[in-house]
């Protein structure tokens, strides 16, 4: 299947009309129609029901088109990334990471980097959190994640980068930003927001805390969710480092325990690029002068 086939079948699924589809990528019907065919010869099934209304998605084709459209969207940003990279470089590293905050460095260390390997680039790839698929089938060359996470996974090497602490996540308004340091007993009364995916290191803290003030409590399904919560006023909530967007919007306020997150960058174990090594090097010498970054 071509990419010319490929646009016609998406567009018109969202049309559902030949004459739409048709004028919207600036061919003809029958060209339109021809692509459609061909296509739907080439996979062994119908993707649309035809009619002298216009097409309706079988219920195969429904489903066909929604990967479709994900494997276009990725189609077109390989090509995209291509032609950045055939313009200006002859090698790139791919990072995997669930956020640019993650690895707050990242862009000090990316310009350095560039600076000093000339025509090698360096590109963020954003992913789920705790999702690697791509960096194990070979897809990228080092991600950023939770040590607990990768120490049982065989062929990777696993690189230190930081210890991320525990802080309070409020409102800048909220008193409890004032503080220079958030202890349990400063919790009393308050709503806390737990669950999210939180890692174990986290629910610790977490459960610490509700054992000993009995704390009115909810779950908040991931992040986003949480902040969401914070600024409507429904609680206040506990959180590693490493998720601190540093846009100033919420206070992050470092909190009084034990337990730290170690985050890590891993590689390949088989790829053992000068360059590769060259780069991790800037970032843990970032990290190591100024171990617990700014918030």
């Amino acid at each position: 299947m071509n990419s010319k086939q490929i646009d016609c079948i998406l567009m018109l699924a969202q049309t559902l009309n030949f004459n739409r589809a048709a004028e919207n990528l600036y061919i003809t019907q029958p060209t339109l129609t021809y692509h459609i065919k061909t296509a739907e010869e080439e996979i062994g099934f119908p993707i649309f029901h035809r009619s002298g209304k216009g097409a309706a998605l079988t219920p195969a084709g429904q489903q066909f088109c929604l990967v479709l459209g994900n494997l276009r969207d990725e189609l077109k940003r390989a090509i995209e990334q291509g032609q950045n990279n055939s313009r200006r470089y002859h090698s790139n590293l791919t990072v995997g990471l669930p956020m640019r905050s993650a690895i707050y460095f990242l862009p000090q260390a990316i310009e350095e980097f560039e600076h000093t390997h000339e025509g090698v680039s360096v590109t963020p790839e954003f992913i789920p959190l705790h999702s690697f698929d791509r960096f194990l089938r070979g897809e990228q060359d080092m991600v950023f994640a939770r040590e607990e996470d990768m120490k049982r996974i065989p062929d990777i090497k696993i690189h230190p980068l930081f210890k991320s602490k525990i802080y309070l996540i409020s409102e800048t308004t909220d008193p409890l930003a004032q503080k220079d340091k958030i202890v349990i007993d400063d919790l009393a009364g308050r709503t806390l927001m737990v669950g999210g995916g939180s890692q174990p290191e986290l629910r610790a803290v977490q459960q610490r805390v509700l054992q000993k003030l009995h704390l009115a409590h909810f779950n908040s399904n991931d992040h986003d969710t949480t902040l969401t919560n914070v600024a409507s006023h429904k609680g206040i909530c506990l959180a590693p480092g490493f998720l601190n967007d540093h846009n100033g919007e919420f206070a992050w306020t470092r909190f009084d325990c034990k337990e730290t997150i170690s985050c890590v960058l891993c590689t390949h174990a088989s790829d053992r690029r000068e360059l590769v090594s060259d780069f991790i090097r800037i970032l843990q010498r970032y990290y190591k002068t100024r171990p617990d970054f700014p918030v």
